[in-house]
């Protein structure tokens, strides 16, 4: 079971990789960017636990900052200590926001998912439920952080008003986040099905 696990992480962290360095992994929407780099953590954290999921987002935050680094835009400063974006650099919190809510991606898909299956015993509603939350902290939480610590820099780089800043990340949650999410509920639910029969999934609950 433990090679199973290790190979299924070894899988889903080179789809990582694979869609950091394809247009897959980082959809650039005007100066915001969308992202499907969230479904393999969500896929891991459900199928295999926290500490899976959490490594897998750790992997996914490292990888924002490869990319805004490497492939910066108008806001990369957000994800990255090492950009300056006009008279903005990057700081140590570039790294919270790029780190901390891709983590917690998969310790909120797994706990959901677990509380789902122990508490109501629905296992499709588990797995929904589990890839919603997950994709829903990454969303909220990195434009609640973008806020919080480049709130004007930030709206100072969409060319906005500070005060409308807030109604302009609510629309993003709104529209993308919640593409994002449905997309990663429908092939987080297509996955766990193939991977059931092969993976004692509830085995880490």
């Amino acid at each position: 079971m433990k090679t199973k696990n290790l190979t299924l992480f070894a899988f889903f962290l080179a789809i990582e990789l694979i869609l950091l360095f394809t247009p897959l992994g980082f959809l650039r929407i005007g100066p915001l960017s969308a992202t499907l780099m969230h479904i393999p953590v969500i896929i891991i954290a459900i199928t295999m636990g926290r500490k899976y999921g959490c490594a897998l987002g750790l992997i996914f935050g490292l990888c924002s900052v490869w990319n805004a680094t490497f492939a910066p835009g108008v806001t990369s400063f957000c994800f990255s200590p090492f950009i300056t974006i006009g008279n903005v650099s990057g700081n140590f919190t570039s790294l919270v926001i790029a780190l901390v809510p891709r983590v917690l991606i998969g310790f909120s898909a797994a706990s959901v998912y677990t509380f789902g299956i122990k508490h109501f015993h629905n296992e499709s509603g588990a797995v929904i439920a589990g890839a919603l939350s997950g994709a829903l902290t990454n969303t909220v939480l990195v434009l609640g952080f973008i806020m919080i610590f480049f709130g004007h820099e930030y709206a100072s780089a969409l060319s906005i008003p500070y005060q409308t800043l807030i109604s302009v990340l609510l629309g993003v949650i709104f529209t993308n986040g919640i593409a994002e999410a449905i997309i990663a509920c429908i092939i987080t639910w297509m996955v766990y099905k193939a991977l059931k029969p092969i993976l004692k999934i509830n085995e880490h609950i």
